[in-house]
């Protein structure tokens, strides 16, 4: 479950970030975008993890 708090802390972190950084320099700036793509890959792992335990938790 440490491994799930720890992928959420980093999930929030990124979106106040990418919030940032869009009010500051542009919601299509590089950053922004980079940002938004690394936000998009954890919260596709985290799905993962949580559909994988649920399952798991299932059987």
């Amino acid at each position: 479950m440490n491994n799930l708090n720890n992928l959420l802390q980093r999930i929030e972190f990124l979106r106040r970030k990418m919030t940032e950084v869009a009010l500051e320099k542009g919601f299509t700036s590089l950053e922004s975008i980079y940002i938004s793509q690394e936000l998009d890959k954890l919260l596709n792992v985290y799905d993962y993890k949580v559909r994988l335990g649920n399952e798991e938790q299932n059987r």
